[in-house]
């Protein structure tokens, strides 16, 4: 990969990591909720599911969605429900010193698979495969795939930290109830770039 492929691979990755979306809201909210240590599987879930995503993207399969138009519906109504489900969920979460059965942060495994269902993160990476790809072979994918989660965990780790660092000002119930509600709204915001066309061609 030649120098100039690879700066614009960083600064893509970087800024498609760093600006809002909804792993970030929701690694927000877990900082705050949570703290850094608890949010940590959440964190590397998100980081090394989406490097996974992407290197299956760049292995092929998106030319699944190209055969099959209608699983681009049927991933935009699983993205939809299941972001709405999350969004109920933050805005409901209670501080981890409340009643038991609340204020669980994600797991490893559950942020992984979020990518799945995540717009933003299916749009990353189609277009860090398409454009920056710098040639044929599975080594090629996994290298544009390892750079961006190099870039990618670190950018995540801002949002953590940001929102752990409010903390103390979230100290009252009343207050981390309306974060967190403030933060539920912001998710269901961030599918507006799905809905928004969707609504206009209805």
């Amino acid at each position: 990969m030649n120098l100039e492929l690879l700066f614009g691979l960083f600064a893509f990755a970087l800024v498609t990591s760093i600006t809002p979306g909804p792993n970030n809201i929701m690694l927000m909210a877990s900082g705050a909720n949570f703290g850094l240590r608890r949010s940590v599987p959440h964190l590397l879930g998100v980081s090394l599911g989406h490097a996974a995503q992407a290197a299956l993207v760049g292995l092929g399969i998106a030319g699944l969605f190209k055969a099959y138009p209608a699983c681009n519906a049927v991933l935009t109504a699983a993205s939809v429900l299941y972001m709405l489900w999350l969004a109920w969920k933050i805005a409901h979460a209670r501080a981890p010193e409340g009643q038991s059965g609340s204020g669980r942060p994600l797991t490893f495994l559950q942020a992984a698979a979020f990518q799945w269902v995540n717009p933003k993160a299916w749009s990353m990476s189609l277009t860090v495969m398409t454009v920056y790809l710098p040639g044929e072979g599975s080594r090629a994918v996994l290298a544009v795939a390892g750079v961006f989660a190099m870039v990618n965990l670190p950018s995540l780790s801002t949002w953590v930290l940001a929102g752990q660092g409010m903390r103390r000002l979230l100290s009252t119930p009343g207050r981390l109830r309306a974060f967190n509600r403030t933060m539920a709204g912001l998710l269901v915001a961030s599918l507006w770039p799905v809905l928004g066309p969707m609504l206009a061609a209805g």
